[in-house]
């Protein structure tokens, strides 16, 4: 028997959190659970319109559009190790003959990859290649992560209750002066030796951003987050050339096509690698593999307010590359009050610091919390999506 369960996740968040490019105050995640034979895989994008133009309702009308007949019959009967070393060297799309929008890949990927691992008994971040060549991987030792400053909270109590910092970034406002304050009592804070990033999230444009770089460089800030609009090959360049500014790319990276581009032009010195946003975690590690061949760094990146799949997708990654200049964790235990996925994934917020996941694939179950959620199944023999019945896994759980 094989079967598919979308669920389209809004969980009210404790907090919001503000940014140039949106407000958010619920979660906004596709969560898919495959189940073939009794081995069950969980995936799950998170769609954001103003970074790659795809929405939820987008990406699950594309999904209802696919039979996922062909789907099941090779995860049926090719082995899985074969199955893997097919995604490795091929990827999802070629392996399993699918074509869409990079959140429809990651969706329905994250989902195979965590099916794979239960069933080979592996951990995810041990099934994908291995970036760093001849170079032996640390141990599994814990992973700094960053610290992320919205417009909501205040810059004072950021300071006196995010520590230990490690990596921080800013998200920019509508007033320059009021950055400037933020970056300089930052710095003051906590000296040089952490890195401060200013992300405008494509706010500033050609004409001020020059202006606002060298103001904010001198109270302290190190990095540049997507700081014109999208895709500015030429007007990116010419603001590292006039300014000297280190810039890392974010809503202009959406996978390899952009990473080339991108160093073709001259227009970044880093990339900011959200699984979901690069179609996956093969297209993700592609991209590594190709800033890490360029002399390009790199952040290991999430969504706001991911949900499960994609939180221990993005720690997988991080643990395969531990080079990454930075690594941004998501702040679901600050978000959520409850998650639909248990164990939670989890930050250590004395140290801030992650671990690695010990377990076979992602290592999460889906909880009968998720049921309300559920909008669309598909059954094995059936030629349509269909209203979801009951899980019967979720529902034993309940």
């Amino acid at each position: 028997m094989a079967e598919a369960l979308l669920h389209h996740v809004t969980l009210p968040m404790r907090t919001g959190f503000d940014h140039p490019a949106a407000r958010r105050r619920n979660s906004d995640s596709l969560l898919l659970s495959l189940t073939v034979d009794g081995h069950r895989g969980l995936g799950e994008c998170a769609p954001r319109p103003y970074v790659t133009g795809e929405s939820s309702d987008g990406v699950r009308a594309a999904l209802q559009r696919l039979d996922l007949g062909p789907l099941f019959r090779r995860l049926r009967s090719i082995p899985p190790a074969d199955l893997l070393d097919a995604l490795r060297s091929a990827g999802f799309e070629e392996t399993f003959g699918i074509t869409g929008g990079n959140n429809l890949v990651c969706l329905l990927e994250t989902a195979v990859i965590d099916l794979l691992g239960r069933r080979l008994g592996t951990p995810v971040r041990d099934l994908l290649p291995d970036g760093l060549g001849d170079t032996p991987l640390p141990a599994d030792e814990p992973l700094p992560v960053s610290q992320v400053l919205d417009l909501g909270t205040d810059p004072q109590e950021f300071l006196d209750t995010r520590g230990p910092f490690h990596f921080v970034k800013i998200k920019a406002s509508d007033d320059p002066a009021r950055d400037v304050r933020t970056v300089a009592a930052i710095r003051d804070r906590l000296g040089e030796a952490v890195p401060v990033m200013v992300d405008a999230n494509m706010s500033w444009s050609p004409d001020t951003a020059a202006g606002l770089v060298k103001r904010l460089r001198d109270a302290g800030a190190d990095l540049f987050e997507e700081p014109l609009p999208k895709r500015s090959w030429a007007a990116l360049r010419e603001l590292r050339r006039s300014t000297g500014a280190t810039v890392m790319l974010d809503e202009s990276l959406s996978g390899p096509a952009d990473a080339h581009t991108a160093v073709r032009s001259g227009a970044c010195d880093a990339f900011n690698v959200r699984v979901s946003k690069c179609g996956g975690l093969f297209h993700s590690a592609r991209v590594i593999e190709f800033s890490r061949a360029h002399g390009i760094a790199f952040q290991i990146g999430v969504q706001v307010a991911e949900v499960g799949p994609l939180i221990n997708a993005g720690r997988a990654l991080a643990f395969r590359n531990p080079d990454a200049l930075t690594v941004e964790a998501g702040q679901s235990d600050r978000f959520f009050d409850r998650m639909v996925v248990s164990p939670r994934p989890a930050v250590d917020r004395g140290t801030n610091t992650i671990s690695p996941v010990d377990a076979a694939g992602f290592g999460l179950e889906l909880d009968a919390s998720a049921g309300p959620y559920a909008v669309l199944a598909f059954t094995e023999g059936k030629e349509l999506w269909h209203p979801p019945t009951p899980d019967p896994l979720t529902k034993a759980r309940a």
